[in-house]
């Protein structure tokens, strides 16, 4: 039997393909994994349709950040970029792991950026942050330390990280849909609404939305999030097109939050790519222990959520082994680290694989052949960038609690018949919404974890690289005083 005359599952004697097609075929190993052609095709297009969201999502949670000197990226520039960077690793993480696993900006390490980073340091200088990252995550990879340190951090905390992350973007999403606002007063700090209700069209437009998109959701509906989004842009526009509402910057009270929804001009134009390069490696203005924290809570935050969708991705693909392991593991982790540094320097923020890889996964896709697909319309997608300023903030906001609200699932798989298991995970998941950052949570968890076992007797079942990890946290948590004893501006 030659390499393209393979029998598929159940005994039946595959397609023959010759001649390019065929070379195609070997490579990817896709009659070998009983795919074809037409399911890699579908799975792909399957992939970009889940995913499509973030060429939004991604410009609106990064333009919201002001960062140290004031300054703002433009959406239809993070915009282009997002599409292309996400395309390009795509692409290139199917053609060298010949998996089906996509990859765009990280959720969870863009809000990062935006909400906690910026206020410190300045856009070039956050995303120069970001390619440092990404750089450790590929030494780590090639060295083998990646695999260790993850095995060595407690499941719990690994999921507690993902629900927290999941509560802290839910939690940006209603801030910015203006479905809960700041009180201005001690207590409560914050309220619901507007005087305790909801009190403006485009908040109303918020739950419409929101609901559509998690009935949708709740329907198992291919593309959900995104026909959720692009249900509700229609009804903005038609409604501001009719009560003419404008933006609350421009005085209207009950007006839209960020971006007005009206169509104007063509809707393919050339992508602005003026972000790429756009890195400073000067850190001059913030202390050392604060650029080492920062580099660390991304390294942490990008290791430990891209490990674990791989692990899902490659048993739902049924592509990993009895340990977890799936075909050129290594190759998927280094390619992995290659996506951060690839997302800081083009803007895009850090680029890692996406959990919704496995609706094209169902959909058939099992080689990176399917990646090649989606890479390609991603990188389509740049030309339509005027489109994706038509989505006001309250209509995408609805995306992150549905986003939020899947990455809480995680949940259902922690154990909390100990108490000393319970305490870090609650400290964990609650930090991150109530401080408005993702290092602070990851950090009283760390800690709480580290000192709850160590006073109560079991010191031994901590393993030695967390006790680093938390003494880095305490050093991050204390870093104010620190450096005003050393002198540090």
């Amino acid at each position: 039997m030659t390499a393209t005359e393979t029998t598929q599952p159940g005994g039946a004697e595959a397609p023959k393909h010759s001649g390019f097609r065929g070379g195609i075929d070997r490579y990817f190993g896709i009659t070998q994994r009983g795919s074809t052609f037409g399911r890699e095709v579908r799975g792909g297009l399957v992939t970009f349709v889940t995913m499509a969201y973030i060429v939004v999502l991604n410009p609106i949670i990064l333009t919201s950040g002001v960062d140290v000197d004031g300054n703002q990226l433009a959406f239809p520039a993070v915009s282009a970029v997002t599409a292309l960077t996400a395309g390009v690793m795509t692409i290139l993480f199917g053609v060298v792991t010949r998996l089906p696993f996509a990859f765009a900006a990280g959720l969870g390490i863009n809000a990062f950026l935006a909400f906690s980073v910026v206020g410190q340091v300045t856009w070039p200088e956050a995303m120069a942050l970001v390619v440092i990252n990404g750089l450790l995550i590929v030494l780590l990879a090639v060295t083998g330390l990646r695999r260790m340190i993850f095995d060595a951090v407690p499941v719990e905390l690994k999921l507690a990280i993902t629900v927290g992350i999941g509560l802290f973007i839910a939690f940006i999403g209603f801030v910015n849909a203006g479905f809960v606002t700041s009180t201005g007063e001690a207590s409560p700090p914050v309220g619901l609404g507007v005087g305790g209700s909801v009190g403006s069209v485009p908040t109303l437009i918020f739950v419409g939305t929101l609901v559509i998109t998690g009935v949708l959701v709740a329907k198992q509906i291919r593309g959900g999030l995104l026909i959720g989004l692009g249900t509700g842009t229609v009804v903005a526009v038609i409604v501001e097109a009719v009560w003419h509402l404008g933006a609350v910057a421009d005085g209207n009270a009950g007006g839209w939050s960020l971006t007005v929804p009206t169509l104007s001009g063509a809707p393919f134009a050339l992508p602005d790519l003026s972000l790429i390069g756009a890195v400073d490696f000067d850190f001059g203005r913030v202390g050392m222990v604060t650029v080492v924290m920062l580099v660390f809570t991304l390294l942490f935050t990008n290791f430990f959520d891209a490990m674990g969708t791989f692990t899902g991705l490659s048993r739902e693909a049924g592509l990993a082994d009895e340990r977890g392991n799936f075909p050129r593991l290594k190759s998927a982790l280094v390619v992995e680290g290659v996506g951060a540094v690839a997302g800081g320097m083009t803007s895009a923020s850090s680029n890692t694989v996406f959990v919704e890889s496995g609706a094209g996964i169902g959909e058939g896709a099992r080689t990176g052949l399917a990646n090649v697909v989606t890479g390609l319309v991603f990188i389509a997608a740049m030309f339509l960038t005027p489109l994706t300023q038509v989505v006001p903030t309250e209509v995408a906001a609805a995306a992150l609690v549905v986003v939020g609200a899947m990455m809480m699932a995680q949940v259902k798989y922690i154990d909390f018949s100990q108490f000393n298991v319970l305490l870090p995970v609650f400290l964990t998941v609650t930090v991150m919404p109530m401080t408005y950052s993702i290092a602070n949570g990851i950090g009283a968890g760390f800690v709480a974890w580290v000192l709850i076992h160590a006073l109560g007797g079991k010191a031994k079942q901590v393993h030695w690289l967390l006790w680093v990890v938390a003494l880095g946290f305490v050093v991050f948590f204390a870093r104010g005083p620190i450096e005003a004893a050393l002198g540090v501006a």
